[in-house]
């Protein structure tokens, strides 16, 4: 034991002794400095001078102060700070304050805060919230400026931006009180008048409508129309003979406008159906009985083209019976009326008819107070600007009189009737084009007048309110299922790896994602989906809406996705051209026209720009461009049929080839073109024969019933029965799988 005591200290020698050499030097430097702190205060007292003294930062663990090397011209070193009082007295040289460790920014948070908000509250753009955002289960794609962040996303963005949140005091918000404009309350009997009818004339595509209303008005609106077919909705006030006034409102009947005709009839107050005696009931003859019906609208059955020799009046009554449309002739209470639209027979007779039943229902209005209506159309006019067609219901419209219609308001400029002619005033069931307007309200929208701009302005602020309220609540909705989805695809991802280390599981979770790591996301989204981005234009919002509706109707998303871009009224701009090249997209326009610059600039980017006055035109060039986006299918056209009669070997070198005869049973066998070998209907094999021989001799072409040696690939079996078919292929355009329905 002892000799291991005395090896474990002759260990540990070299160590003691490095020690004691350490604490000597030690107290060298502390005798040293000693020193120099006495020469220090030897100096001061020679040349009267004050020093203060400093730690120094070069020996920490000494307490000794240094003083200044008389033999350097630098007074001012690290070690210590002289200041004589001269200088203090001049203030040439001053202490520095030590700076205070600055504090992170701080961020007032709220609940329900915006993306757009948080990025005001951080003095940041939102392109910063989105980068914070990175590397998280949340689907950036689905966050939109205005939408609503949850409180652990605002929170986990201000810490990583390297700020700290402190939840702002929130003050009770007061529920707002409701601005909005209503009607008023149904006025007195005794104040109201008389007023001309609002009729509105329906049926199916060509049989006469707009024809019937040109013989009443003595005008050509028909020959008017693109491909000869109403495309819009018409407010027209005809003037009979009599010395009556009816409105007509003139809808269309293509099976596209349904949205026009239902519209049309929730401000009608009876409805002309006009059904060709020829073609009887047809189905858009049926939808505009339904909307008669929906709006418990009385009817007149007018039954046009009566002069043709194949006119059948009968069978269209029968017909309507179906549809519970009962005639006066068969025991009911609808009029039916045989004219002749193009001739003009018998329309003084559906003109008498529709006054007497407007005197059964003893129409009557208030023509006295704030103005009531609906829009019946509304589109954008280069000079005009934003108008309106609508129909006054109550009130007596003049100009001046501020009027609200959706989220739009107007002070009335000008009024124009239906020939372009300037009005004064509109009273009830009299149409009028309104100018004035701020922006265009769509069309169907209510139109209430109200005492001044000020009030305008709130009720629009307030209807602006209630859709962004209804529009949070939506995003909330949506934000919460793609959160739960990506958190059930966050949990599944990752089953299987609890008992991993974290080294682990990254590795794995790498590999898995390195493919779509490796795309772009704009690769990623063209490899994964075949997409065909649309901006829409039209004249009217009518057109805009019906061309929307037909695209609703759309069914054909595995093939090719149709996005629509952007949609409005007004001839395409610059800024259409712009979006287009942005999102690669082609520009349709409805009855517009583009400017110079803006056709110029679609030539130079290369801008698809469609424009139609036909609704079934434009719907089947979008179809041609959706079927242009598909790849090609491949078609297999069968030349020649052979039956395998015999096989034999062929030697060729030092190789043996299988070769087989065949008889050439149906068309004819093409060296050039691709075979199959079929076996008990199975395709064995595909691909091109390496010889054609008919008796020894190559041969291009063998014919039905000519009997041939063919060579196909050497490492395929062949065998007697089997069945060799001649085809070429041809590439063939695919077309789109979407009907719209007309």
């Amino acid at each position: 034991m002892e000799g291991l005591g005395a090896a474990a200290l002759a260990s540990f020698a070299p160590e003691m002794n490095s020690r004691r050499v350490m604490r000597t030097l030690e107290n060298l430097a502390r005798l040293h400095h000693t020193c120099r702190q006495l020469c220090s205060l030897a100096y001061r007292k020679a040349h009267k001078t004050q020093w203060k003294p400093v730690l120094s930062s070069a020996y920490p663990m000494c307490p000794v102060q240094l003083h200044p090397l008389l033999w350097q011209q630098d007074t001012s070193s690290q070690c210590r700070l002289l200041t004589t009082k001269e200088r203090k007295k001049s203030g040439k040289e001053k202490l520095r304050p030590i700076q205070p460790k600055k504090e992170k920014q701080e961020v007032l948070i709220r609940p329900r805060m915006t993306v757009e908000d948080l990025a005001k509250a951080m003095h940041k753009d939102v392109d910063h919230i989105y980068e914070a955002l990175l590397n998280t289960d949340i689907d950036l794609d689905s966050l939109e400026p205005d939408s609503v962040l949850e409180e652990a996303w605002i929170k986990d963005i201000v810490k990583k931006s390297g700020m700290k949140y402190q939840w702002a005091i929130l003050k009770e918000e007061k529920a707002k009180v409701n601005k909005d404009a209503v009607k008023r309350p149904p006025a007195d009997p005794a104040l109201l008048t008389p007023r001309p009818p609002v009729v509105t004339i329906l049926g199916h595509v060509d049989h006469g409508k707009t024809t019937l209303l040109d013989s009443l008005r003595k005008t050509q609106v028909a020959a008017m129309e693109a491909g000869g077919i109403t495309q819009h909705i018409g407010a027209f006030l005809v003037h009979l003979p009599s010395g009556e006034k009816i409105t007509f409102l003139d809808t269309p009947g293509h099976a596209a406008f349904s949205s026009m005709r239902a519209r049309g009839t929730y401000v009608t107050d009876i409805v002309i159906l006009v059904v060709a005696a020829e073609d009887g009931v047809m189905k858009q003859t049926v939808e505009s009985i339904q909307h008669a019906k929906n709006a418990k609208v009385p009817i007149i059955v007018a039954i046009n083209k009566c002069d043709k020799p194949e006119a059948d009046p009968d069978r269209v009554k029968k017909e309507l019976l179906a549809h519970d449309v009962i005639c006066e002739e068969y025991g009911g209470d609808v009029q039916t009326v045989h004219i002749s639209a193009l001739k003009g027979d018998n329309l003084m007779a559906l003109a008498e008819a529709t006054v007497t039943l407007a005197e059964v229902l003893e129409l009557k209005a208030d023509c006295s107070g704030l103005v009531e209506g609906t829009i019946i159309e509304s589109r954008t006019d280069k000079g005009k600007g934003p108008v309106t067609t609508a129909v006054i219901q109550r009130g007596t419209l003049r100009k001046g009189c501020i009027l609200v219609a959706g989220n739009s308001w107007a002070k009335v400029r000008l009024m124009f009737d239906e020939n372009g002619k300037a009005m004064e005033t509109a009273s009830p069931s009299m149409p009028v084009e309104i100018v004035g307007w701020k922006e265009v309200p769509s069309a169907g929208e209510e139109i209430l007048e109200v005492e001044s701009e000020q009030r305008a302005r709130e009720v629009v602020e307030w209807r602006a309110y209630v859709e962004q309220q209804e529009k949070m609540k939506k995003d909330l909705g949506v934000i919460e299922a793609k959160q739960k989805e990506h958190k059930e695809a966050y949990n599944k991802e990752r089953e299987g790896l609890t008992n991993l280390t974290w080294r682990q599981r990254s590795t794995i979770l790498y590999k898995a994602k390195r493919h779509s790591m490796a795309i772009r996301p704009k690769e990623r989204v063209k490899s994964d989906r075949n997409t065909l981005p649309i901006i829409i234009k039209g004249d009217v919002d009518g057109s805009v809406e019906t061309i929307l509706n037909i695209l609703e109707t759309y069914d054909a998303d595995e093939e090719c996705e149709l996005d629509v871009v952007h949609f409005g009224v007004g001839d395409i701009s610059e800024n259409d051209i712009n979006l287009a090249e942005t999102f690669e997209g082609v520009i349709y326009g409805f009855n517009v026209n583009a400017n110079k610059s803006a056709q110029q600039l679609a030539a130079k980017k290369g801008i698809k720009m469609k424009l139609h006055n036909i609704i079934y035109r434009l719907v089947e060039d979008l179809q041609r461009e959706l079927s242009s986006t598909l790849p090609c299918a491949v078609e297999e056209h069968v030349l020649g049929v052979a039956a395998v009669l015999a096989t034999f070997e062929v030697t060729v070198g030092k190789s043996k080839i299988p070769v087989a005869g065949c008889r050439v049973q149906k068309g004819l066998l093409d060296r050039k073109m691709k075979f199959k070998l079929i076996r008990n209907g199975d395709v064995i094999w595909t691909g091109c024969a390496t010889s054609l021989k008919h008796h020894k001799d190559d041969v291009p072409v063998i014919k039905t019933g000519m009997d041939c040696g063919l060579s196909l690939d050497k490492n395929i079996e062949i065998q007697t029965g089997d069945e060799i078919v001649c085809f070429n292929e041809k590439e063939v355009e695919r077309k789109i799988s979407w009907d719209p329905g007309f």
